[in-house]
């Protein structure tokens, strides 16, 4: 798979995917991650690429101009097999679905923000969808970038290298909901012991224990996975009745 990211901080992406399995899936050429800086599809002397918004207003606004360029010289041929995306805080929240959605295209061009945002035909236009990755502002689209980038990779075949752990991670059950707690070494840490099933070798035990634990955590910690849960099950019921 193919990451593409348009930014005008190319820089930034030195550091974050030098560490990690991110890392070791670029060694291994399962993924590529190719950034591009977005001033070198401006034509004057500043390599100007943003602009005053129309009708007044504070800030400043990426040019479209620019942005159309950049992603069309990067896919000139837009597929099925790929995808734009715009990084903004407008745009609804990215989740693990998204992730598992995405690893199934070959190439994902990722828009990094930034100012007071971007030229509302880039969204409209250009950008097979706007996403965020929480409800509160950035300075850029970049953090937003990474995160997406971290997320997708790791439902890559081969990424993580055991793709049941892929599967049992939080989120990544049919009904959304987190992980089960766990524990390793030492069975007793300061008078805090492990679940007794955990030590016992009951596979199915295990395994149960595991799956109410994580419904209890999650009820818990992010009681709105279950209440959206229940929503999507109601839905598909009564698309069945």
């Amino acid at each position: 798979m193919i990451f593409h990211v348009l930014t005008i901080f190319p820089g930034f992406f030195t550091g974050p995917f030098e560490h990690g399995v991110v890392a070791r899936a670029r060694m291994s050429g399962l993924l590529d991650i190719r950034v591009h800086d977005l001033r070198d599809w401006t034509s004057d002397r500043h390599r100007t690429v943003d602009d005053r918004p129309f009708g007044g207003g504070e800030g400043m606004l990426f040019k479209p101009e620019p942005l159309f360029l950049a992603t069309e010289s990067i896919l000139p041929e837009r597929d099925e097999a790929s995808r734009v995306v715009l990084l903004s805080a407008q745009g609804p929240v990215f989740r693990q679905p998204d992730a598992e959605r995405f690893s199934r295209y070959r190439q994902l061009v990722l828009i990094c923000g930034r100012y007071e945002g971007v030229d509302e035909r880039v969204a409209e236009h250009l950008a097979d969808e706007e996403l965020s990755i929480g409800d509160f502002v950035l300075s850029g689209g970049e953090l937003a970038a990474a995160v997406v980038m971290d997320a997708v990779a790791r439902m890559l075949p081969g990424v993580l290298g055991n793709e049941e752990s892929a599967r049992r991670e939080s989120f990544s059950e049919g009904e959304r909901i987190l992980d089960c707690p766990q524990y390793t070494r030492p069975a007793v840490f300061r008078d805090w012991g492990v679940p007794e099933v955990l030590l016992g070798g009951n596979h199915e035990q295990i395994r149960q224990w595991r799956r109410r634990a994580a419904r209890e955590k999650t009820a818990r910690l992010r009681p709105d996975l279950l209440e959206r849960t229940l929503e999507q099950e109601l839905d598909r019921e009564g698309k069945h009745s």
